[in-house]
Order: C-alpha cells, then sequence, then structure tokens
C-alpha cells in the first residue's frame, strides 16, 4: 500500500476549470481527466489524503458519483470549499482540519507530517524536521525543503507520493527562497 497526497481537485467548479487554462474546456472534461489520471497512479488499496476542495459547485449527487470512480481508501483534511455534500462523503476516517503524520520511504525511512489545506510558515513539529505539505494556493508559493504544495495544479492534476515529494523539496534545498529562510542570503 502506498500513501498519496493532493488537493484542490475542485470537481464540478466551472469557474475554476475557465481558470485553470489547461484546455480541459468543460467541467465534464476537467472532472473525467482528474478522475483518469487519479486513478493511473492510484491503485485500490493505496491511501490517499485530500488536502481540501475536494469538490466546489458540484450537487451532492456528482460529488458522491465522482468519489465512487475515484480509487484509493480516501481521507480528507477540511479545505474551504468543503461543504457537507463534501465532508458527508464515505471518507475512510471523519474529515479533520489538519492532521500529523508519519509516512515510511521505500527504505523503511519514517518521514512526520503535518497535512493541512493552509500554507504555514511554521507548524507542529517545525523545528523536528516534520514536513509541511498544504494545497490551497494553486501552485502560487514556491516550496521548500520542509513545506510543499501537493495541490492539483503542482503535480500536473494527479496525486503525489512521497519518493516525488522528497525529490521535490530536495530540490528547493538551494533555492534563493530556502537559503532566505535558513538566513543564507
Amino acid at each position: 500500500m502506498a500513501t498519496f497526497f493532493t488537493a484542490d481537485t475542485h470537481f464540478g467548479d466551472a469557474p475554476l476549470v475557465q481558470r485553470r487554462r489547461t484546455g480541459f474546456g468543460s467541467v465534464a472534461t476537467h472532472d473525467a481527466a482528474l478522475i483518469d489520471r487519479w486513478n493511473a497512479c492510484v491503485g485500490p488499496d493505496d491511501l490517499v489524503w485530500h488536502l481540501g476542495d475536494f469538490a466546489a459547485g458540484a450537487s451532492r449527487a456528482h460529488c458522491a458519483a465522482v468519489f465512487a470512480r475515484l480509487n484509493g481508501v480516501k481521507r480528507l483534511v477540511r479545505g474551504n470549499h468543503d461543504t457537507n455534500r463534501v465532508l458527508d462523503l464515505p471518507w475512510d476516517a471523519p474529515p479533520v482540519e489538519n492532521a500529523r503524520i508519519t509516512v515510511e520511504d521505500a527504505d523503511g525511512r519514517p518521514w512526520r507530517l503535518f497535512l493541512s489545506h493552509y500554507p504555514h510558515r511554521s507548524w507542529p513539529g517545525f523545528w523536528r524536521e516534520t514536513r509541511h505539505l498544504y494545497g490551497h494556493t494553486h501552485a502560487c508559493l514556491p516550496d521548500t525543503s520542509r513545506a510543499c504544495d501537493v495541490g492539483a495544479d503542482a503535480w500536473d492534476y494527479r496525486p503525489v507520493d512521497l519518493a516525488r515529494l522528497l525529490a521535490r523539496q530536495a530540490a528547493a534545498e538551494g533555492a534563493p527562497e530556502e537559503m532566505a529562510l535558513r538566513g543564507l542570503r
């Protein structure tokens, strides 16, 4: 079983589909493409943490139909667009405002993660090498070595696994923003 992360899928959100400028063209095309990309990397037994904004502007029936088509065991960290039509879906566990979890990499090394829909400048465990994963910004904030946007916009509209996240954060290690955070610039 692998663990994946995503956010800001915004299923059923016509205004967002127009703003994404990705050539999806319609809500139906957008939703079908995101479902296909999700299912191409997530297996039936994989765990997916959705960090908010699963759907927006969609009916309960549409949310339920999309949810049923997505592979994996799904958990939700609530986002600003997640009203009862999303909260009432059959998530594996009750939706939460944030979560602290530990995930092992391929070598069995544990990684502590703080999950939230919103980006934080500091978070529980910040000084203990806890990584922060978030959504909400639609790929507008640069990643750092310890904080990463897992939103659909940032990862070609598909969930991302721990190995790809860690590789991106390692690449961010020498970025000017990260150096400024560490007082090295």
